[in-house]
C-alpha cells in the first residue's frame, strides 16, 4: 500500500526560509573571516586550532619579554665596556705619571705635582670600579662566594647567580677578577727593597728561567749586600756564608728567578724575593702614590733607589692590572656577540610560532574570497527560488 504525503505551501515556505537564513549567516561568517583574515575568530570554529594559536601567541609572548630582557642586558654590558675603556684609559694615564715620576731631574716639589694628579687618577678608577646601572646595581658585582672590600665598598659575593643561557646573557661582570685578583711582582715572585736601604740601588721584577724552582719557594729569601777584606761590594742570599761578588746590572740568580740590581747598594741593603701574592689594582695604586710621594730623603735629595725600585715593581703591577681591565673588556665584548647571536635566535622563533599560528587561525584569502563568492550565488540562488515558489498556489494557477 502506497503513501502519499502532502506537503503544503507553508511547509515548502518554511523550509526556503531556513534555506535562506542558514545561507545568509554562512555568507556572513565567512565574509567577517576574510574581513579579519582569520579561520579561526572564536574557539567554536575549531577548537583544535584555537588551542594551536593561543599556545603559539603565548610563547611569542615570552619570546617579547626575553627580547627585552636581553636588551636590558646588552644596555648593561655596553656601559661596563665604555667603562673598562675609560678605566684603561685613566690607568695608562697613571702609568705614564708613575714613570715621569722616576725622572732623576725632578725635585720633590715637581713629584708632588704628580702626586696630585695620580690621586685623582686613582679616585676616578675607584669611581669607575664603584660605577652602578640604571637600576642601582653595581656593574661589577663579584661572581664568587666571598666578599672583597676595597674602600669602605664591597663587591658582594652573588651565590647561586647564573651567567648566560640560551635567553639571555651575564648582565654583570665579575668586579674580583678585574680588580681585585691583580698579582704582585711578576706573577710568578715578588721583589720587595728593604726598609732601612740607605744606597742607591734598585732591583727589577726578576724574569723566571726555572718555574718549578719558583713556585716551590714557600719562604722569603734575602739578598743582603756587604764588602769584603778589599771593600768591593758582595751579597750572601739568606743569611750564607757563600759570599758573591756584586756588580751593577749583572744578574742574581735566586730561587728559579734571574734578577738584576742595578745601582750601588750600601753596606746592610738587602732586597727580598718571596712568592707573589694577589693584591687590589687600588692596593697598587696607592703604594705608588706613597713611594713618589716619599721620594725625597730627608735631606731633601732624592731617594733613588727606594723610588726607582717602586716605579719599576709598580709599572709591571699596573701592567697586570691593565691586563685584568683587558681581560674583562674582552668579555663584554664576548657577551655583545653573544647576545647577537641571542637575539638572532629569538628572531626566528619568533618567526616559527608566528607560522604555527597563522597556520592554525588565518585563512587563505583566496580560498576564502572564492568560498564567499559561491555563498553569495548560492544565496541569489535561494532567493530566487523562494519568489518563484511564492508563485506556486493556486489562484495563481487560476489566474
Amino acid at each position: 500500500m502506497s503513501t502519499i504525503t502532502r506537503l503544503g505551501t507553508a511547509n515548502m515556505y518554511d523550509s526556503t526560509l531556513r534555506n535562506i537564513n542558514g545561507r545568509q549567516s554562512d555568507l556572513a561568517n565567512i565574509a567577517e573571516k576574510n574581513a579579519a583574515g582569520k579561520r579561526v575568530l572564536r574557539p567554536s570554529d575549531d577548537p583544535v586550532a584555537a588551542a594551536q594559536a593561543e599556545r603559539a601567541i603565548t610563547r611569542m609572548a615570552r619570546t617579547d619579554a626575553d627580547q627585552r630582557a636581553l636588551d636590558a642586558q646588552r644596555g648593561v654590558i655596553e656601559y661596563a665596556g665604555s667603562t673598562l675603556k675609560a678605566s684603561m684609559d685613566a690607568l695608562q694615564e697613571f702609568r705614564g705619571l708613575l714613570l715621569g715620576a722616576g725622572n732623576g731631574a725632578y725635585e720633590q716639589s715637581s713629584r708632588d705635582a704628580l702626586v696630585t694628579q695620580m690621586t685623582s687618577l686613582r679616585d676616578q678608577l675607584l669611581t669607575y670600579a664603584n660605577r652602578k646601572d640604571s637600576n642601582g646595581l653595581p656593574l661589577f658585582r663579584g661572581l664568587d662566594s666571598s666578599e672583597q672590600p676595597i674602600q669602605g665598598y664591597n663587591f658582594a659575593g652573588q651565590p647561586g647567580q647564573t651567567a648566560s643561557s640560551d635567553n639571555s646573557i651575564a648582565n654583570t661582570i665579575d668586579g674580583a677578577a678585574a680588580w681585585m685578583n691583580v698579582p704582585t711582582g711578576n706573577g710568578v715572585l715578588a721583589v720587595s727593597i728593604g726598609a732601612g736601604n740607605t744606597g742607591k740601588a734598585w732591583a727589577d721584577v726578576g724574569v723566571i728561567t726555572d718555574p718549578a724552582a719558583a713556585t716551590a719557594l714557600t719562604a722569603p729569601v734575602d739578598i743582603a749586600f756587604s764588602k769584603d777584606a778589599s771593600g768591593n761590594l758582595q751579597y750572601s742570599l739568606d743569611g750564607g756564608a757563600t759570599f758573591t761578588s756584586y756588580k751593577s746590572g749583572d744578574a742574581i740568580n735566586v730561587a728559579g728567578m734571574k734578577l738584576t740590581v742595578t745601582g750601588e747598594p750600601a753596606v746592610g741593603d738587602k732586597f727580598t724575593v718571596k712568592p707573589s701574592e694577589r693584591t687590589t689594582l687600588f692596593n697598587i695604586l696607592d703604594q705608588a702614590i706613597a713611594a713618589v710621594r716619599s721620594g725625597a730623603k730627608a735631606n731633601g735629595s732624592t731617594d733613588t733607589g727606594a723610588l726607582t725600585h717602586a716605579v719599576t715593581r709598580g709599572v709591571a703591577e699596573i701592567d697586570a692590572g691593565l691586563n685584568r681591565l683587558s681581560s674583562a673588556q674582552s668579555l663584554t665584548g664576548d657577551l655583545l656577540n653573544r647576545a647577537d647571536r641571542v637575539e638572532e635566535g629569538l628572531a626566528l622563533r619568533k618567526d616559527r610560532l608566528e607560522g604555527e599560528r597563522s597556520s592554525a587561525e588565518d585563512i587563505d584569502l583566496i580560498a576564502g574570497q572564492s568560498e564567499q563568492q559561491m555563498r553569495q550565488l548560492g544565496l541569489q540562488a535561494a532567493l530566487q527560488s523562494y519568489a518563484s515558489i511564492q508563485k506556486l498556489s493556486l489562484f495563481n494557477f487560476i489566474n
